[in-house]
């Protein structure tokens, strides 16, 4: 039998691979000629991923609720993993901090999109019932979000805006405890923190602390201001961090604040089905005032930061 020069070239380049690493190729070809096919449910794992649904209480639509927020983990997955190539970059370009902020843009895009699901996918009455089994739990805790935070932005960003200009000399420890989402999950009566947020402090505290600490020069926003002091071209990548800005501080936030107004109306005896977060006040862009590149917007974008889209969300329920 003889085989095509193609074949040939690449069983002797398989053979110096091996060689190299000191491996007998033959050995690696019987386990070759053993393997089954690969199939499309085996290489993504589908029995299992499917079987990740547990629903608390008999209602139909709390399903719906655990995937859709199981999808959201996952877009946010992708978007943290174009995060750490970008932070890891051993010789970061100007083009390709951009692609990979473009990506992280489609995500954050997809998801905003797709919470229709979340604002009429669902009956308000079952959503009342089952979501107050789920307490404390609060889409609040989700770490993978404020990864992308401290990985989007200088850490003092991050920080409740009536505090910042105080703890803009302050270390990360000092930063950390006045983070903006803390005061969005207190009790509203007596200002003490929620369970909710006693829970998400003692399982990631330690690793926002260190993310912070290791991107205090690699955040996006500290390398951008890199690129621009050494003269490079950044329009496009001004621009791909501004619509960043306005996805992940505006059109996300909203996207919740609409689903939270739909549901639990305005009244704050219902905040408690939230897991305890002050809603009313932690998702609306205007009051927080968070902005990952306030250099790149103007003062009175500043100021109005956020508020014709609150105005029209209301509008539009």
């Amino acid at each position: 039998m003889h085989f095509s020069p193609e074949i040939e070239e690449r069983l002797e380049r398989l053979q110096e691979k091996y060689e190299a690493m000191g491996q007998d190729m033959t050995s690696y070809l019987d386990g070759l000629l053993y393997a089954d096919f690969l199939t499309y449910w085996d290489y993504i794992h589908l029995d299992t991923l499917l079987s990740l649904q547990n629903p608390k209480t008999p209602f139909p639509d709390e399903e719906i609720f655990i995937i859709y927020h199981q999808i959201t983990e996952l877009y946010f997955k992708l978007a943290l993993h174009e995060c750490k190539q970008i932070s890891e970059a051993q010789l970061l370009t100007v083009e390709f901090f951009t692609a990979r902020l473009k990506r992280i843009n489609r995500y954050f895009e997809a998801l905003t999109q797709s919470f229709e699901i979340m604002v009429d996918g669902m009956e308000k009455e079952q959503f009342l019932k089952f979501r107050m089994s789920l307490l404390p739990a609060s889409g609040f805790q989700s770490g993978q979000y404020r990864m992308i935070e401290i990985f989007a932005t200088d850490f003092i960003n991050l920080v409740a805006k009536d505090k910042r200009e105080e703890l803009r000399g302050a270390t990360i420890n000092e930063q950390f405890e006045y983070l903006y989402w803390k005061f969005g999950a207190t009790e509203l009566s007596t200002g003490k923190k929620t369970l909710t947020l006693k829970q998400f402090e003692k399982k990631y505290a330690k690793t926002f602390i260190d993310l912070a600490k290791a991107n205090i020069l690699l955040n996006f926003n500290a390398l951008f201001i890199r690129f621009k002091n050494n003269g490079e071209s950044t329009i496009a990548l001004e621009n791909e961090l501004k619509q960043l800005d306005i996805n992940v501080n505006v059109n996300w936030p909203l996207s919740h604040y609409k689903s939270a107004v739909r549901y639990l109306n305005r009244e704050p005896e219902e905040i408690k089905a939230t897991g305890g977060t002050n809603w009313q006040k932690y998702l609306p862009p205007r009051f927080q005032k968070r902005i990952f590149y306030p250099g790149l917007w103007s003062e009175l974008e500043v100021e109005e930061w956020g508020k014709g889209w609150v105005e029209k969300v209301l509008k539009d329920i």
